[in-house]
C-alpha cells in the first residue's frame, strides 16, 4: 500500500519548489520518512535528499520532500500534470 495520497500544491508549496526544489505531498498519518522516501523513489524514479513531516491544521500528515537532482521537484509535478 502506498503512503503517498497525493501533491500538496498552495502558493506557498510552489514558492518551495521554485526556490527551494521541494515538493509537498499529503501522506498517510502512519507513513515513517522511510515510507515516504521509499516510495517517492520508487514511484518517480528520482533520489530523495531529505524528508521532513508536519501535521496539518486539518489533521493530515504533509511531507516536504526535497531532491538530490536539481530539477526534480519540477519533473515529478509536470509529469503529474500540475505545472
Amino acid at each position: 500500500m502506498s503512503t503517498l495520497k497525493h501533491p500538496f500544491v498552495t502558493e506557498k508549496a510552489m514558492v518551495s519548489l521554485e526556490n527551494e526544489n521541494k515538493i509537498q505531498f499529503l501522506v498517510d498519518r502512519q507513513a515513517t520518512k522511510k515510507d515516504i522516501k521509499r516510495d517517492i523513489e520508487k514511484a518517480f524514479d528520482q533520489k530523495v535528499k531529505k524528508v521532513h513531516t508536519v501535521m496539518t491544521m486539518h489533521g493530515e500528515k504533509k511531507a516536504v520532500i526535497s531532491f538530490e537532482n536539481d530539477k526534480a521537484a519540477e519533473e515529478i509535478l509536470s509529469r503529474l500534470g500540475i505545472m
